[in-house]
Order: structure tokens, then sequence, then C-alpha cells
């Protein structure tokens, strides 16, 4: 008697021939919302371009930021992780490392790093399916107000030097 209810629990995990094809969907039919995680510092080749040997702590810390992991057992590393885990975008895990000497660069450590310019490319979803402004016709675009030049020098200007301007992780609400 004990034999049927396994039988029959077996039976449901094929759902009628829907298997089970990826294990984060539910039956193979619902995939559950991911939050995205960012975590970490982003270091482009730009930024590890600035770092030269014999720069001190500070100065590595004004380029790069404050590290995520520094180490009591290893008083002379910063470790700079960078993870991204995004619905709809590859995961992506970056790692840099540096080495001081006597408070001074001595050398550094990493993985391929990407240019500023790959960087927001790999992080910017496929926008082309979301409805909004990129699906109007030419006479609807046309057909848009433009904004009049009192408006467009009220907008704040951005700064100059070491500001970025990354796309949104979350799309605009409509």
């Amino acid at each position: 008697m004990a034999f049927l209810p396994v039988v029959w629990l077996a039976g449901c995990a094929n759902n009628h021939g829907v298997a089970l094809s990826k294990p984060e969907t539910l039956f193979g039919l619902i995939e559950p919302y991911r939050v995205d995680v960012v975590q970490g510092n982003v270091v482009t080749q730009e930024f590890i371009s600035q770092i030269q040997p014999g720069f001190g702590r500070m100065q590595v810390r004004e380029i790069l930021g404050t590290p995520l992991l520094t180490d009591v057992f290893h008083n002379d590393r910063w470790d700079y992780v960078f993870t991204i885990r995004r619905q709809g975008v590859p995961d992506q895990k970056r790692r840099v490392t540096v080495y001081f000497k006597n408070d001074a660069v001595d050398h550094f450590d990493s993985d391929p790093l990407p240019t500023e310019r790959e960087f927001v490319a790999s992080i910017d979803k496929d926008r082309s399916t979301e409805p909004g402004p990129a699906n109007l016709t030419a006479a609807q675009i046309a057909a848009l107000p433009t904004p009049s030049k009192a408006e467009t020098d009220d907008q704040p200007k951005m700064p100059q030097g070491v500001a970025r301007a990354y796309p949104p992780l979350e799309a605009a609400s409509r």
C-alpha cells in the first residue's frame, strides 16, 4: 500500500509530458523573476591603466574606489571584485588584485578587463521588444512635441572628469 503514493508522485513529476527543462523553471513553463545583483567595484581598462607602481594607497583608492576585500592576514593586498547577475544578461565576474610593498603599489593582477564602452554594452539589455518611442513610426515621431530651448537649458549639466553615466539597470516606469 505504501508503494502507491510513490508511484503517484513519480507520475506527477512528469506532469503529462512536460519535462523539467531547466532547474530554475516551474515545470518547464514558468520562469520566476530573478533579482538583479550587482556587487563590488566596476574596474575597466581605462581605470587600471591609471595605476602605476609607486602609487600610494590613497591614490589607488581615489582611482579604483574602496576595495571590496581587505584581508588582515594579507595587509599588503587589496582585492577589487565585481559581479553582476541580471535576468536576460550573461553573468559577469571580474577580479583585480593590487599588491603593495611599503605602502606603495608593487604590482597588480587582473582578469581580462573590458573597456568602458564594452562594459556598458555588456550590461545594456536589448530593449527593442519593449514598448516605447523606439517602436514609433516616422509619422508618430514627427508628431512628438519638441522641448523648447528654455526646457533644455534647465537640465543639470554632467560634471567633467571622473563622473560616468551608465544605462539604468531597470527599465524606466511608464
